[in-house]
């Protein structure tokens, strides 16, 4: 086994043992809130300690549903029904409690997020069909361009010289090549400001793990695929991504006919965008 697939499992296991723990948190929350005023509720009507367990016991149910299934389609990897309600349930509910939990028991939160990344990436494969080109958008961060550069491409991306000096180049041959959506963000601002825009079906995002994970939450519940930037120059600074992890998720989610395209050849109306 290489040692991408290792470090996907080992992800993977972190991610479950900490929505397990969060399911269980949350579990006996709810079965303190029944077991605390079970003894003053008789003051109030004989009954209303039984349709406050039975409020208990339904909530508590609907969470173990959604943690067995989201649990189940993380192991087998395959479409579930309601697997994009288990997806929003991790991004609205246990994504922070599980930070909490990770902090608690000395996990390093950049570890939780990676994890969380990864699998969110999983639940997006199970859920998402195939798309035309001008459904996807290609989301990156300023990042990525040489800050050596004076070309401003965050409002019109088509100013790059393609010098090569930075991964834009490359990214605009996929553009070119395939027809996607591509757009560079700033910040979480311009990159909902970009979404509104497009309305893409999918995103391809390149960002660091917090922004990914940041990112993911901000555009629920449009599915957000996550890549991971490579910062050799530290964060923020001249950062890259590896374009053929890029085009291989592409490859992912386009059509087969928009996939099969010679090289060269564009397709599709996506955009070079400017806003």
């Amino acid at each position: 086994m290489n040692a991408p697939k290792k470090i996907r499992k080992a992800r993977k296991r972190l991610f479950i043992g900490l929505i397990s723990a969060a399911c269980f948190v949350v579990c006996l929350l709810l079965a303190l809130l029944w077991i605390i005023p079970y003894i003053g509720l008789d003051a109030i009507h004989p009954v209303a300690k039984w349709i406050l367990g039975g409020l208990v016991i339904f909530l508590g149910g609907l969470v173990c549903c959604a943690y067995w299934g989201f649990f189940f389609n993380i192991v087998l990897k395959r479409h579930i029904p309601g697997a994009q309600r288990f997806r929003g349930l991790t991004v609205k509910l246990f994504l922070p409690l599980m930070v909490l939990l990770g902090k608690a028991l000395g996990i390093d939160k950049k570890s939780i997020l990676l994890s969380f990344i990864s699998v969110n990436n999983e639940l997006v494969l199970a859920e998402a069909g195939r798309y035309d080109p001008k459904d996807i958008l290609l989301l990156m961060p300023h990042c990525l361009q040489c800050s050596t550069c004076d070309k401003r491409l965050t409002y019109d991306i088509n100013n790059c010289a393609r010098c090569g000096k930075c991964p834009i180049a490359g990214l605009l041959d996929l553009h070119d090549k395939y027809g996607v959506h591509l757009a560079v963000a700033t910040g979480g601002t311009i990159a909902r400001r970009i979404v509104v825009q497009l309305r893409p079906k999918l995103i391809i995002a390149v960002a660091c793990q917090r922004d990914l994970a940041s990112g993911i939450q901000d555009t629920y519940p449009l599915p957000v695929y996550g890549v991971l930037n490579e910062r050799p120059h530290g964060p923020c600074l001249d950062t890259t991504v590896a374009l053929d992890v890029v085009e291989e998720s592409l490859h992912r989610f386009l059509k087969k006919d928009a996939r099969s395209r010679p090289k060269g050849v564009a397709i599709g109306t996506g955009e070079a965008v400017r806003l």
